[in-house]
């Protein structure tokens, strides 16, 4: 790899992810590719879709001329317009025409990786909406996107797995990350309050959120010997709310809540931080 260090943690976990989706996909029948995912509105082949739409704008391709049904009750604003146009065309491809291109499309991907000696403190690439973004970001996203979206398949597939993999680190980074604004904006965490995540399972780790007294939130990993709420999950379920992909109250056997009961409860109505 002559891809700069700094880049290669995000490449590796990429990798791992794209090479296990294509290990998972490529025997599926045609009946399979029409599974649902927890992904909302998509099915197996929408999600294989997404990734090689986003894959291929990566590598510069021009994105598609389409025009979207006005019946997607799951495309609601700009962001899932964009994202929606890769997957609706290719909503009528054939099992042998989603694997041919996918294969296509990561060994593209994995030969622009490979001999990629662009800078990452000044290179500038396109983001998820087509805007410029810089290129340490754009690897950190696909390696979160493409870990996420092989546990929607594997959950549809009932095929689970790698929820240790590289991939799982750089999600957990990225999803910690939203923490603070859940907090303090989305479940409205009075000034000097701290909230404490304790996930155990696959990855265990513990992390503090501390609103200020200007209601300003940040995140740590220091325990707060006084939390006005406390919630321990297991890692899958952690994920699964995090993104999106479940309800609080469907997975409430799964949370354990301790302290202000109303705070946690907003907390977790709040708790998704992927669009």
């Amino acid at each position: 790899m002559t891809v700069h260090p700094s880049l290669e943690p995000y490449v590796d976990a990429w990798t791992h992810s794209i090479e296990a989706i294509t290990e998972l996909v490529l025997p599926l029948t045609d009946a399979q590719w029409n599974l649902p995912t927890p992904c909302p509105g998509w099915s197996v082949r929408d999600i294989v879709s997404h990734i090689i739409g986003m894959e291929l704008e990566q590598l510069g391709d021009p994105r598609p001329i389409h025009t979207l049904p006005r019946d997607l009750r799951h495309v609601v604003d700009e962001f899932t317009r964009y994202m929606e146009v890769p997957v609706d065309v290719r909503r009528h491809h054939t099992a042998v025409e989603m694997t041919s291109e996918l294969e296509y499309t990561v060994i593209r991907r994995q030969r622009q990786l490979r001999g990629d000696k662009r800078d990452p403190a000044t290179t500038l690439v396109r983001g998820p909406q087509g805007d410029q973004i810089p290129l340490e970001l754009s690897l950190r996203l696909r390696a979160f996107d493409v870990w996420i979206h092989e546990q929607d398949l594997r959950a549809s597939l009932g095929a689970p797995g790698n929820w240790d993999a590289p991939g799982a680190h750089v999600a957990r980074d990225i999803l910690l990350a939203g923490l603070p604004k859940v907090v303090a904006k989305g479940a409205g965490a009075p000034p000097n309050t701290a909230v404490v995540l304790d996930v155990h399972g696959e990855l265990e780790f513990l992390r503090t959120i501390r609103v200020d007294a200007a209601g300003r939130a940040t995140l740590d990993s220091t325990p707060s010997l006084g939390p006005a709420v406390s919630l321990s999950l297991d890692w899958p379920t952690y994920v699964r709310l995090a993104a999106g992909r479940v309800r609080a109250r469907t997975v409430a056997d799964r949370v354990k809540v301790d302290g202000d009961a109303e705070l946690a409860d907003a907390i977790l109505a709040n708790f998704a931080v992927t669009p």
